[in-house]
């Protein structure tokens, strides 16, 4: 039941080339920032990551598009980052956008067992075409499948030594729903404890969908825009 890992490196050695990688993150909050840089030092190549968008051009998962690490992005948002921008263009990178909330739902959809779902978002526009679409209480909605990884890798604020996290506010984001739907789930913790030192009413993810934890060490914690208020 003791699921800590000694280092980051150790945690993702069997990543293999070309899996698909969910990563936890809105922007650059709550990125796993020692499994991105352990999967950078190990080189693995081909990798289809999904996750809300790919860092900036130096920092988080734009560490390994800039490495030329990863083969196609699933994502709902690709703005600050010019390397994803000129491996778009040139079509060395693959990608498909997501509406925000339509990735949530198939990140869910997928860790949930839920074979598919209808929404109204994104029918009728170029991401609707191949699509299914459905007319439903007299507006068009396309079918959305879900989606699942290989692996998946978070950065949660606590997790106890069975796997029971408990994230810290914005940087909760999209990772428990992707730690359910990868079939290994590989955390980064802020702060570990004995099992049965959370409270389980403060537990946002149950140790089950979890497989290996490290510590979290020399976190950055990167902003992408900082912005303060000007002295009076």
């Amino acid at each position: 039941m003791n699921k800590i890992i000694a280092s980051a490196d150790e945690a993702v050695r069997d990543i293999p080339d070309g899996a698909t990688l969910m990563s936890g993150g809105f922007g650059l909050c709550g990125n796993p920032e020692n499994l991105i840089a352990a999967l950078h030092r190990k080189g693995t190549q081909g990798l289809t990551i999904i996750s809300n968008n790919c860092g900036t051009t130096e920092l988080g998962l734009g560490i390994l598009l800039k490495a030329n690490q990863v083969k196609k992005i699933v994502a709902s948002y690709v703005g600050e980052n010019k390397v994803f921008e000129q491996q778009m263009l040139s079509g060395k990178l693959e990608v498909e956008l997501n509406p925000q909330g339509t990735l949530a739902e198939r990140i869910r959809a997928g860790g949930c067992g839920i074979g598919g779902f209808f929404t109204p978002s994104g029918a009728g526009t170029e991401l609707a075409k191949g699509k299914e679409t459905r007319m439903i209480d007299g507006r068009l909605h396309v079918l959305e499948t879900p989606l699942k990884a290989d692996f998946t890798i978070v950065r949660a604020w606590k997790a106890d030594t069975w796997g029971n996290l408990v994230f810290r506010k914005t940087a909760r984001n999209f990772s428990p729903m992707m730690c359910m739907a990868g079939k290994v789930t590989i955390v980064e913790a802020e702060h570990i404890v004995a099992a049965g030192e959370l409270d389980p009413d403060q537990v946002h993810l149950p140790g089950i969908f979890v497989h290996r934890i490290i510590q979290s060490k020399n976190l950055e914690k990167w902003i992408e825009r900082r912005t303060v208020q000007k002295k009076a």
